[in-house]
């Protein structure tokens, strides 16, 4: 692989790709300068790149302080195409007709495009994206983790130079190219990704090659004012992942399989997997849970092996065999790829905290929509058979609505004692969001608000150990997350697993 610094591209080269597309509306400023690299954000922006203008909240003093770190041109709207020329008169400009478009196109060239050095996976569906994306980075790794794969996606970000916990799913494309940049440099050789719904309506993976697109499912989730205004948008944002990509890998116990099926004919080749269906390229059979894993028997196209996944969720075997297609595809060791399951670990998914006893069982998961519920309390259920559940989580602020009504109904069909409480609420106050989930709530079924998420975990381990019954504590969405999303702030926040443990050591010191 070439790991050597991509050449830099020019203003001219940029205008000329903006125009072909037919995006662009005009260029101001003085001279060609030559360009390396894209920022969307003041603070990211190095020396030689071209600064993406964008946002309801741009001002443009941001544009100021990217000129002052070494931004050599920008990109931006016709809205703020005159008050901007005022801002930086005489710096190369390029105004769009569509500047989130415009910066995918901008972005990917003035990154050198490093998708063509680098074999990438991408991974889209409505649950299990993390799980899919941890497993597969495992198997590519083997045992020298992080010497060969980066990853992107909703729990962290690392590149072989930057590493840190995410805020999206898929970043804007200034950084999703940057990345991708930084991961041709160090020579790691692949990236794993996950794919948003609305990295793929809103441009960010424009121009981006895909060795392998894997599709896992979908459900209704994401329909909001600033998300997806229905279901059909949020779907057909989601089978845009194939016309970017090599190989197909497509689940078929997925919903509307015959419409993602007849989409992943984009692609040059189409791979199926399926934990029921022999019919599939990958299955499974002999399915034993156990408590922290799940056996199966994995077949392939032309082979089968015994397979232990290190996880509990029994819908871990989808997840694996998801998984196990994708390091086929991508020339993976298949024995290599079976010790990666074995370990396998994603941070704050399905994990059994390490305080649990035999009465009180604790368990960490980043279930958030109604699917994920669905296929997480379904699974527990026959783990942790007769067992109390008690379950801890809220909703998020400023988005997917549907989730204050949807997850109550569906936690109620499960649970004993539900706790409402704090769950990144961002421009909302959080006692609303409880209230609409409270109101929610079907009749009859025992729940407690309690806005603060500590308290509202150790009073769940209260109600466990004090009850005298076997029980199980679900602390469900926010994983194994150190921050809160608070505004326009992300303050920091006491992992879940953490809260649980010092709760039950509170009681062991009693005793």
């Amino acid at each position: 692989m070439d790991t050597t610094k991509h050449a830099p591209t020019n203003f001219s080269k940029l205008a000329q790709l903006l125009e072909e597309d037919g995006i662009l509306t005009s260029t101001a400023g003085e001279g060609n300068p030559q360009v390396t690299g894209a920022a969307c954000d003041s603070r990211d922006v190095r020396a030689g790149n071209i600064f993406c203008c964008k946002g309801v909240a741009f001002r443009p003093e941001f544009l100021s302080k990217a000129l002052e770190a070494g931004a050599t041109c920008y990109l931006c709207d016709e809205e703020h195409a005159a008050e901007l020329a005022e801002t930086a008169p005489g710096t190369p400009a390029l105004v769009s007709s569509n500047v989130r478009r415009a910066m995918g196109l901008v972005s990917a060239e003035a990154w050198g495009h490093p998708d063509r050095d680098v074999r990438i996976a991408g991974i889209t569906g409505t649950k299990g994206k993390s799980t899919v994306a941890y497993m597969l980075r495992g198997m590519i790794d083997g045992n020298e983790p992080y010497e060969h794969t980066g990853v992107m996606g909703s729990i962290d970000t690392y590149d072989g130079i930057e590493s840190f916990e995410s805020h999206n799913t898929t970043p804007e494309a200034p950084e999703l190219w940057r990345h991708l940049a930084n991961v041709r440099e160090k020579g790691l050789g692949h990236m794993v990704m996950e794919v948003s719904s609305q990295g793929l309506k809103y441009d960010r993976v424009l121009d981006l090659h895909l060795d392998v697109a894997v599709f896992l499912n979908i459900g209704r989730d994401h329909i909001s004012p600033i998300e997806h205004p229905d279901f059909e948008d949020y779907f057909a944002s989601k089978l845009r992942i194939f016309e970017q990509a090599k190989v197909a890998v497509v689940n078929l116990d997925t919903d509307e399989r015959e419409r993602v099926l007849k989409a992943a004919e984009a692609c040059e080749r189409l791979v199926t997997f399926s934990s029921t269906d022999s019919s599939a390229d990958y299955w499974a059979s002999n399915i034993e849970p156990g408590f922290g894993f799940i056996r199966f028997d994995a077949h392939g196209p032309s082979w089968e092996m015994p397979v232990t996944v290190g996880m509990s969720g029994l819908f871990n075997v989808d997840n694996a065999l998801a998984a196990l297609a994708a390091a086929d595809i991508l020339g993976i060791n298949r024995m290599q790829a079976a010790d990666a399951l074995a370990t396998a670990r994603v941070p704050g998914r399905m994990e059994i905290v390490a305080a649990s006893t035999e009465q009180v069982v604790g368990i960490v998961d980043y279930a958030h929509n109604k699917l994920s519920f669905q296929r997480f309390f379904s699974s527990m259920a026959k783990e942790f058979p007769g067992r109390q559940l008690i379950a801890v989580f809220g909703a998020a602020g400023d988005k997917a609505k549907e989730r204050r009504v949807e997850l109550p109904q569906e936690a109620a069909k499960w649970c004993d004692l539900l706790i409402y409480t704090e769950e990144d609420p961002a421009h909302e106050r959080v006692a609303d969001i409880c209230a609409e989930m409270a109101a929610a709530t079907p009749e009859g079924q025992d729940y407690l608000v309690i806005e603060d998420r500590e308290k509202a975990i150790e009073h769940a381990v209260d109600v466990a150990i004090e009850s005298g019954k076997p029980s199980l504590v679900c602390l469900l969405a926010k994983g194994d997350e150190t921050r809160q999303h608070v505004g326009d702030e992300y303050p920091e926040m006491v992992p879940d697993g953490d809260v649980f443990t010092r709760a039950m050591y509170r009681h062991l010191t009693k005793e």
